[in-house]
């Protein structure tokens, strides 16, 4: 089934949103804006686009795998979550990436520096309490399957 999104783009240096053919369903966010950083700066980076979100949906922001190796940079809330209240009315609202410098880098206009997707918001869901059972074994917890 295909969304229709409405977008606004703020600059017109920055290439416009797509698809990489057989990579992934998530989509590359590009800087609008020059930026240089010092280790331990923080800056809101300006991705140059707006977007009116359906209602029932939420974008998610996250870094793409080769930002930390690329430019140093992490993205200080680990994934931005944007619900269809932001830029509801005007498609105005900017989506930016807030990042803390790891050692001194710069980011060019149209640098691909983190990506999004738009899902569904999860169901209504109601928890039900129970008591752990006899049978079976657990895991092992959180990061307990490995390295290779």
């Amino acid at each position: 089934m295909t969304e229709t999104i409405k977008i606004t783009y703020l600059s017109d240096k920055i290439d416009k949103l797509e698809y990489i053919e057989g990579k992934s369903d998530w989509i590359d966010l590009r800087s609008a804006e020059d930026v240089t950083l010092k280790k331990g700066d923080f800056h809101l980076v300006d991705l140059g686009v707006s977007m009116c979100l359906p209602d029932g949906y939420e974008l998610l922001i996250a870094p793409r795998s080769s930002t930390f190796k690329n430019f140093g940079i992490i993205q200080t809330n680990s994934i931005g979550v944007v619900d269809e209240a932001y830029g509801k009315n005007s498609c105005k609202d900017v989506l930016m990436m807030p990042v803390l410098a790891m050692r001194d880098t710069q980011i060019h206009i149209n640098d691909r520096i983190c990506q999004f997707r738009i899902i569904k918001h999860q169901p209504v869901i109601e928890f039900v309490e129970v008591m752990p059972s006899d049978d079976g074994e657990a895991r092992g917890g959180f990061g307990s399957t490995g390295v290779k």
